[in-house]
């Protein structure tokens, strides 16, 4: 017994030493929120005050020192993302997760960023205000590396620390700008529908722009593989480490439309959720400068910011910068292949990815005329019919740190408008607003035609030259507007209004949050920042009810089960709400679901149809397709002998719709919430590991919205019902310039991406139930409920 007793109390001691340990090492793991640091190259004491968020103030005496500390802060936080985003670009996400990465590493190291970059940066003038404090940013995130905490992940993967460099900048903006693009998912697949169905089957697609009804408005051979392309790109984004960025809502009410006579200025950028989040707040304040920001990760200059003077923000603009080509190969001699003045020799680079725990993988990548081929890049796509992909972003001069630079140090809307103009690519649609009552957006990017006639949707001919590009349009031919007579500007990522008589293709969102966004700010000139930040956690869609109309009156003389009559009855009395507790976005989405999918999928086929629903086409038909009682896609073509009309695909839709509701949710039609089956989990790449998931990951909760309204938690199309967010706000902001001190932002989990830490997930049910916390600018305030960690000069 005594022996027993022993060995017991051996345990127990064994078991507390260890709970010490692991105590002692979660602490060692916290990021430093107070005390003092020293640190090489600061010219002075610099102060950082960690409000009660988290979010860094950053008081320095010159922005060198403000922009060392903010490296240092933000690497803090953020190293693991950090290191994740830059590896993307170059291919070398494989050296740490393995061939699991591979594929991702074979598409994004041979469409060229790394080149573009590499060639941008030789260009840099190391004299310039841009480069020497994008210098000055590295060199914190360099000294935390040396001097710092090693992340738990870096320390669970494996991963080498290597010094951060400029490079690393230009390959995560270069990332960003490839996520924005949507041309890869839709151009091979309306090639293959065009080929394989003909045209007939495209008229009701709306490719040429005809559903964008709402519009912004300015104040000036192998059909086969062709999908394959569409399919693999998508995959690689769908389950990239990395989050892609989307879509986004902004509006910026002018003078006359607010209660305060000032301007007040809304911005919620939608990117897909991850853990950490997208964005990481810091406000930085000199003698002589003030910015509070929204940084990526790992690079020097926020995409959207406000201080005293001016706010700007951002939304995708969906233009279309991709554009694929055919190339024809010189008979018998693959390295050759045709162009307008005769043959010509591709050129061919060798990247070699390293792979965890295998052997290297050595791959060529050939180049036309055009860019890359994307057959050396794509596993599934054969070599017979190379395909090149032209992308303005590898195309164009690079001038995207002057640009980021030139939108956070403008002194007024004029160097503001410069800025815009420098930035090629991606295609975005720049917010400004300011305290002397100016609004304006600014569509960036490069823009171009083809001779007419030439559709872009599809995949190009690359030999003959008639479908190059013509023209390379000024930047004054943007779309864009200043100071408008109606008051405001927003964007939705809706289409532009025709400048010359020339619509910019693209691939532009429903007019759902469009719609919803300028009726709202038509029907009133009062708005404060009350009103304002009630919009932009709406969720409600002014299209869905019609479509709701639509689809009952096609069923109505059906025989119908009780249940189904209740469900009918749920939807006659939704009014478009997509809030937690109702039950109409529940029966709507399944209903939808089920007659897209009937109606195209056998076309398709189920891969295609999943891919379809993804692309703004496949977005847009939703309303659209139901009023064609003529379309050549109600009949099913593996019926024989059989014609479909739209009559019977939405009644056996219907039907098929309360059956499988049934069998989620249970026959009470009551009990059918949205918050139910419309959930959300911010997933951290190791939280994939089951054992991880509560660790790393921050959810799951209810969650409110839905596809295409305001407060866009966006989601895809299933069978089983579960509609896990993908994506939604990454931030949420209102910056009201009559009390500019008390402006307010949300982030979707916490500004932290340490799990450790106590701000890793605080914001999640904030942002949840559509609150916000203060952007704070006041320093008396700022001190009272911060803490203080104090950077000091080092002693050479």
């Amino acid at each position: 017994m005594r022996k027993i007793k022993k060995i017991l109390l051996v345990l127990l001691v064994l078991i507390v030493i260890l709970g010490i340990g692991l105590c002692a090492y979660i602490f060692h793991l916290k990021p430093k929120y107070e005390g003092e640091v020293q640190l090489k190259n600061l010219q002075k004491e610099t102060t950082v005050y960690f409000d009660d968020f988290g979010v860094p103030h950053i008081y320095a005496d010159s922005e060198k020192d403000a922009m060392t500390a903010l490296g240092y802060v933000h690497a803090q936080e953020r190293l693991w993302q950090m290191e994740l985003l830059r590896r993307i670009a170059p291919g070398r996400l494989s050296e740490i997760f393995g061939s699991v990465a591979l594929k991702n590493d074979k598409f994004f190291s041979g469409i060229g960023i790394e080149e573009a970059s590499a060639k941008a940066i030789a260009k840099l003038d190391p004299n310039s205000q841009s480069y020497k404090m994008t210098m000055a940013y590295l060199d914190g995130i360099n000294q935390y590396m040396e001097e710092g905490v090693t992340p738990i992940e870096f320390t669970l993967v494996g991963v080498k620390k290597e010094k951060f460099t400029i490079k690393d900048v230009y390959n995560i903006f270069g990332y960003m700008s490839f996520s924005f693009a949507m041309a890869q998912k839709t151009d091979p697949l309306l090639t293959f529908i065009r080929d394989k169905y003909g045209v007939a089957y495209l008229k009701d697609l709306g490719i040429e722009g005809e559903f964008n009804t709402t519009r912004i408005k300015n104040s000036k051979e192998n059909i086969e593989e062709y999908t394959t392309i569409s399919k693999s790109v998508a995959a690689l984004l769908e389950n990239s480490l990395i989050p892609p960025f989307v879509g986004s809502n902004s509006w910026v009410a002018g003078p006359t439309k607010t209660k305060s006579g000032k301007v007040i200025f809304a911005n919620d950028p939608h990117i897909s959720f991850s853990q950490p989040g997208t964005w990481y707040e810091a406000h930085l304040v000199t003698p002589d400068f003030e910015l509070y920001g929204c940084y990526l990760a790992g690079t020097p200059y926020p995409l959207l910011a406000h201080n005293r003077n001016y706010a700007y923000g951002l939304t995708m603009f969906e233009n279309d910068d991709i554009d694929f080509y055919q190339e024809k190969n010189k008979e018998g001699d693959s390295n050759q292949y045709q162009t307008p003045t005769g043959f010509a020799t591709y050129t061919a680079i060798k990247k070699t990815i390293k792979v965890k725990d295998t052997s290297d993988v050595v791959l060529t990548v050939k180049s036309s005329r055009h860019g890359p081929i994307m057959n050396d890049v794509l596993d599934r796509l054969g070599k017979k019919n190379p395909i090149a992909m032209s992308w303005v972003y590898t195309q164009q001069p690079i001038q995207i740190l002057d640009a980021v630079y030139g939108l956070s140090h403008a002194k007024n809307k004029d160097d503001f408008r410069k800025a815009v103009s420098l930035v090629a690519a991606p295609g975005l649609n720049v917010m400004y607003g300011d305290a002397k009552g100016n609004v304006a957006w600014w569509a960036t990017g490069a823009l171009y035609k083809h001779d007419k006639g030439v559709n872009t949707f599809f995949i190009l001919d690359g030999a003959s030259g008639k479908d190059d590009i013509k023209e390379h349009l000024d930047f004054s031919k943007n779309p864009s507007a200043e100071n408008p007579k109606w008051g405001y500007v927003y964007s939705a990522n809706n289409q532009p209004e025709a400048i010359d008589g020339f619509l910019y293709p693209g691939y532009y969102l429903p007019e759902d949050r469009a719609k919803r966004i300028s009726g709202l700010m038509e029907a009133k000139s009062d708005w404060d920042k009350e009103a304002i930040s009630k919009m932009i956690f709406d969720n409600t869609s002014l299209v869905s009810p019609g479509v709701v109309q639509r689809l009952i009156s096609t069923v109505a003389g059906s025989s119908l089960s009780a249940e189904e009559k209740e469900a009918i009855n749920a939807l006659q009395s939704w009014k478009g709400t997509n809030n937690t507790e109702d039950v109409g976005p529940t029966i709507y989405n399944k209903w939808v679901y089920l007659y897209l999918k009937n109606t195209f999928e056998d076309e398709m086929g189920a891969d295609n149809f999943s891919l379809y629903l993804d692309t703004s086409l496949g977005k847009q038909i939703i309303a659209r397709q139901i009023q064609n009682e003529n379309s050549v896609w109600w009949d099913n073509i593996k019926t024989k002998n059989v014609k479909e009309t739209r009559s019977d695909i939405v009644s056996k839709s219907f039907h098929e719709a309360i059956a499988e509701l049934q069998e989620q949710f249970g026959n009470q039609v009551a009990d059918w919430n949205w918050g139910k089956a419309h959930t959300v989990e911010h997933e951290h790449p190791l939280g994939k590991i089951a054992a991880l998931r509560r660790l790393f990951n921050v959810g799951p909760f209810a969650a409110p919205g839905s596809n295409e309204v305001i407060n866009n938690q966006f989601f895809g199309f299933n069978k089983e019902g579960k509609y896990h967010v993908k994506g939604g706000p990454s931030t949420r902001r209102v910056v009201d310039f009559s009390d500019i001190e008390n402006s307010w932002s949300i982030l979707p989990t916490g500004q932290s991406g340490n799990p450790f830490s106590k701000h890793y997930d605080d914001q999640a049910e904030m942002y949840n139930a559509g609150k916000f916390r203060k952007m704070k600018l006041n320093k008396e305030e700022i001190i009272k409920t911060s803490t203080k960690l104090v950077l000091k000069p080092k002693a050479k």
